[in-house]
């Protein structure tokens, strides 16, 4: 009789358990990275090296093929995260776009207006004119201060200063450094609130490989020490200070540039405070990837938050899961690169040479 009594005991106990476990609602918001690949208009700029993506350049970009580039990317942004959280992302960081223009067409495209996304953007020194931005939706967040913050790279001298752009004489600057300088995207810092918590936002993109991924890599060490001092300053203003950067840094999660500048480990257990987790390190061991070469496939696309969004209590937005969005529909079927990244070709517009990448911020609502 005794036995029966704690059994029944137990059994009510565990039924009130899943009765609370069930009860539980969360507010959530994606966070999303995705390179757009050359997400160039057909005006030629006299002042980068935009000339191959226009009507007479070497990929005879024309108008229509502008236009679906921007159909196709919207898709994409429309999608990603579904369907854990059916509506779009929230915060959308971008890289390799030409300029505020291309920006403003996307999202008016059909299935990102109505989301009424706003754009924060620089143009930056790289070359080629490329530079990152982030998309947001007005709706649920509100940027309170945004600032490019420049990286100072040196031929034959890896890192010679970084400094923050007022700090610069421009004019002196071009008169004796331009010869030496490797000119690259800024990193994109964003304060603003979620709702109505305080979040921070750096958007990346790092320097490529050009040259050799040895030979080339303290020039991304130095990306990652930058984005790390960003990082740093933001914790001693507000040690609890959430903050995640993103981008396309080409490099994976064991390089470097990763592992040892920007510190970033691949356990939660692992973080120590003011630390930074990096949970694409996990699926890299996996084998996934973003981007594909010589079949072999590497995650250049991360999004690494700090210590403070890991933690385990849900009263205020914290960090849920990651994914990499590689859909049917975003890879080649056919051909020499099978399986990989549908992109842009001469015969066809594809999306682009990464798949995007995304996390989950989750928060326990009040009842």
């Amino acid at each position: 009789m005794q036995f029966i009594r704690v059994q029944f005991y137990f059994v009510a106990l565990l039924f009130v358990s899943i009765l609370q476990a069930q009860s539980k609602k969360y507010t959530i918001h994606t966070v999303a990275f995705y390179n757009f690949e050359n997400l160039f208009d057909t005006i030629n700029d006299p002042t980068t090296h935009d000339d191959e993506w226009t009507p007479d350049g070497a990929q005879h970009w024309t108008k229509e093929k502008y236009e679906q580039k921007l159909k196709n990317l919207s898709r994409v942004l429309s999608e990603i995260g579904t369907p854990e959280n059916p509506n779009a992302p929230t915060l959308i960081g971008g890289s390799e776009i030409e300029n505020r223009g291309v920006l403003e067409d996307l999202v008016k495209e059909p299935k990102l207006q109505k989301l009424d996304y706003g754009i924060i953007h620089f143009d930056s020194p790289d070359k080629r004119g490329i530079d990152v931005a982030l998309l947001y939706q007005k709706k649920y967040f509100k940027p309170t201060s945004y600032s490019n913050i420049p990286l100072y790279l040196y031929k034959n001298n890896a890192i010679v200063k970084e400094e923050k752009k007022e700090e610069i004489d421009d004019d002196l600057e071009i008169k004796t450094e331009n010869k030496n300088r490797i000119f690259t995207r800024d990193q994109l810092l964003i304060t603003g609130f979620l709702e109505d918590e305080e979040i921070h936002i750096i958007v990346n993109h790092w320097p490529s490989r050009s040259g050799g991924e040895k030979k080339s890599s303290p020039f991304r060490e130095a990306a990652g020490n930058l984005n790390r001092r960003i990082i740093d300053s933001l914790q001693r203003i507000n040690p609890n200070a959430k903050v995640i950067t993103m981008g396309d840094l080409n490099d994976g999660p064991f390089n470097r540039t990763v592992k040892v500048a920007l510190g970033a480990k691949a356990k939660k257990s692992e973080v120590p405070e003011f630390g930074v987790f990096n949970p694409f390190e996990e699926m890299a061991n996996k084998g996934m990837g973003t981007i594909a070469f010589r079949d072999s496939w590497d995650i250049f696309d991360q999004i690494i938050i700090t210590e403070s969004l890991i933690q385990p209590d849900f009263s205020s937005f914290k960090y849920w899961k990651a994914g990499i969005f590689n859909k049917p529909f975003l890879v080649q079927t056919s051909g020499q690169y099978k399986g990989y990244p549908l992109r842009h070709s001469l015969t066809e517009v594809g999306f682009s040479d990464h798949f995007p990448v995304y996390i989950y911020l989750i928060k326990e609502k009040q009842l």
